[in-house]
């Protein structure tokens, strides 16, 4: 299977549909030990990935490290790799953002960790809402292109009104958002606004945290390192990012009924991936995986025949249902 490219915005870049989320190989999904995390990103390179998304917070550093020495070892034409920056403020408050230097010192820090003089997208990190309303940290963004420490920029938000602002600003070239069967309101609007101005999606949390793997039961336990144990309410960041904000009682409900519509010789995940790859307006799905199988298994999502209207409704309908009244206008 050859995977399919799409145009990443106003970049020249043409990335895989599917790229690969180096967040589970940096922490906070329990334990992946580092030959596991190397040969995840591994078997996804061999795959036909060629998008990477990682960021200076996970694992203070581990995974852009695991990328870097992959990358050294392989050798050959690149990928292209997408870091963030902020989530190591302390506290993580909007005048962190407002300082260039300590904005040049997180970009230094990536440079080293990923071992490159110039660093492919750097997106904001899920800052405060406020930092979309202030002109001057996408200025400083700016001087970090025009100094060639970066070459583009982007942003990763947790709600639709962070997007809509955030492409006001001409030189955000990409918007990192959660989009899946549970998140579905980006489609309402964010996307056709995306689309006129060409700039590009990167859907992230694309299975729900693991929950549209249909793995998981009520009895399934989580290590306590493991964000889906100790993040479960919202505790030590947005509770969107877990689960994608949906109680756990109801996801496992909504889990059940779609379980009906995975195409015959796939995965539910395979479902879920594929599900989003009916957007037009998605430049590259994210999903993480601990090991080489998930890595194989996440591409072969793209392989799959696009879905019949009918599933496309029944998505809907269980969304509108059972999941939007719980993370509709919230996100």
């Amino acid at each position: 299977m050859t995977l399919s490219k799409r145009k990443f915005g106003r970049t020249n870049w043409n990335v895989s549909e599917i790229g690969f989320g180096a967040w589970a190989i940096g922490g906070a999904w329990g334990d992946v030990a580092e030959d596991d995390a190397k040969a995840a990103l591994n078997a996804a390179l061999d795959s036909g990935v060629n998008f990477l998304d990682t960021a200076d917070v996970y694992g203070d550093g581990r995974s852009e490290r695991i990328i870097r020495d992959v990358l050294r070892q392989r050798g050959g034409e690149r990928p292209f790799v997408a870091t963030k920056l902020g989530r190591r403020l302390n506290p993580h408050v909007t005048s962190g953002y407002t300082n260039k230097r300590e904005l040049a010192g997180f970009i230094d820090r990536s440079l080293s960790n990923l071992g490159v003089d110039t660093l492919d997208l750097v997106q904001l990190h899920c800052p405060p809402t406020e930092v979309y309303y202030r002109p001057e940290v996408f200025e400083a963004m700016d001087d970090f292109v025009a100094a060639g420490k970066i070459r583009f920029y982007g942003v990763s938000v947790e709600k639709v009104e962070e997007a809509l602002k955030a492409i006001e600003y001409p030189n955000v070239v990409s918007v990192q958002i959660i989009y899946n069967m549970f998140r579905q309101r980006p489609a309402h609007l964010f996307f056709r606004e995306a689309q006129k101005k060409n700039v590009a999606v990167i859907a992230r949390v694309p299975l729900a945290s693991g929950m549209l793997t249909g793995k998981m039961s009520a009895d399934s336990v989580f290590a306590s390192d493991d964000h889906r144990a100790f993040n479960r309410h919202g505790e030590a960041f947005d509770v969107g990012e877990t689960f994608s904000g949906v109680p756990y009682d109801i996801a496992l409900k909504a889990v059940d009924e779609l379980r009906n519509l995975v195409p015959a010789g796939a995965t539910m995940a395979q479902l879920a991936l594929r599900w989003i790859l009916m957007e037009e307006a998605v430049s590259v799905i994210i999903p993480g995986s601990k090991n080489a199988a998930q890595s194989a298994s996440n591409v072969s999502a793209a392989g799959l025949a696009p879905l019949p209207d009918e599933v496309m409704q029944r998505v809907r309908e269980v969304y509108e249902r059972l999941i939007a009244p719980h993370v509709h206008q919230r996100w």
